[in-house]
């Protein structure tokens, strides 16, 4: 399964249906048989309306709403020019995963078809983000908690892993990465965004993709592209000291370009702690 970063429905800040193509017709002719799935978190009209954010767990908003993002995005199209399966992972049936060692969950539910893949390939937008630091190939896992379980957005998934301590929404990242077969990340950084993302920032011109077979090196690696280091993201620290992945980029090995060849200083986000904005965004119920 590809999964693309639609958080919403602008062209600004998602994942450019021409990378996914790319990649899709890279796996079609290796002979895999594959999907495309998304959980988007917000979209005007649906759990939009006005500058009030609602989270919602109603199938026929979150089935409208996601409908709408493949549609006005391009992948509607996209899939049926390649012939492959859109998932709205939402709603339909769902699973209850253990999560190994999890922070903040000991089971995700997840969309069954999630259960069923040999491979999740992460394909997120290279983006700055006010609370992660960086939104990368772990931070777009958010995008599987089914909205009609957790409500999409997802600020109850948010304050449930702030009252187990995560920090930078660490733990419910990670947890995710931790229930899924996350085997490859390809970012797309042909344009990315710095500043304060991952939908108000500005958008800078990379033209760079990135792709590896670890999620956090390859994280690790797109991060140090756009000028931070790895203790600056909470989502490293705390993989880190779980044992997951590198600890340092000197033990990535790189091929293709060098990093020097590419990096680029972002601006970087104001960060904001989740339990200073939960009070009042994403809390009255849709």
């Amino acid at each position: 399964m590809l999964k693309p970063n639609l958080v919403g429905a602008s062209s600004t800040f998602t994942t450019k249906p021409e990378v996914v193509k790319a990649l899709a017709q890279l796996m079609l002719r290796s002979g895999k048989d594959m999907l495309i799935g998304e959980g988007s978190a917000a979209v005007n009209r649906f759990n939009i309306r006005g500058r009030e954010v609602y989270p919602t767990n109603k199938r026929d908003i979150l089935d409208g709403m996601q409908n709408f993002v493949f549609d006005t995005l391009g992948y509607s199209e996209l899939a049926g020019v390649l012939g492959v399966p859109l998932v709205n992972l939402h709603s339909g049936e769902m699973v209850d995963v253990p999560v190994p060692g999890g922070f903040a969950y000991d089971q995700i539910t997840l969309h069954q078809s999630l259960t069923e893949i040999d491979l999740l390939c992460s394909v997120p937008m290279m983006k700055t983000h006010t609370m992660a630091t960086v939104t990368l190939g772990m931070k777009n896992l958010i995008g599987l908690y089914p909205g009609t379980v957790y409500y999409s957005v997802r600020s109850r998934v948010h304050d449930h892993a702030a009252n187990a301590g995560s920090p930078g929404v660490a733990y419910e990242i990670l947890d995710m990465v931790r229930v899924n077969k996350l085997g490859l990340t390809v970012v797309d950084g042909s344009m990315a965004m710095e500043g304060n993302g991952p939908s108000d920032g500005e958008l800078v011109r990379m033209d760079v993709i990135i792709a590896g077979t670890d999620p956090v090196a390859t994280d690790m690696v797109a991060a140090r592209v756009m000028g931070f280091q790895p203790e600056e993201v909470p989502t490293f620290a705390q993989a880190h000291a779980s044992g997951m992945g590198p600890k340092s980029i000197d033990d990535i090995e790189i091929r293709g370009a060098a990093v020097s060849e590419v990096q680029r200083q972002f601006k970087k986000p104001e960060i904001v702690r989740w339990q200073s904005i939960n009070e009042f965004w994403g809390v009255k119920e849709l």
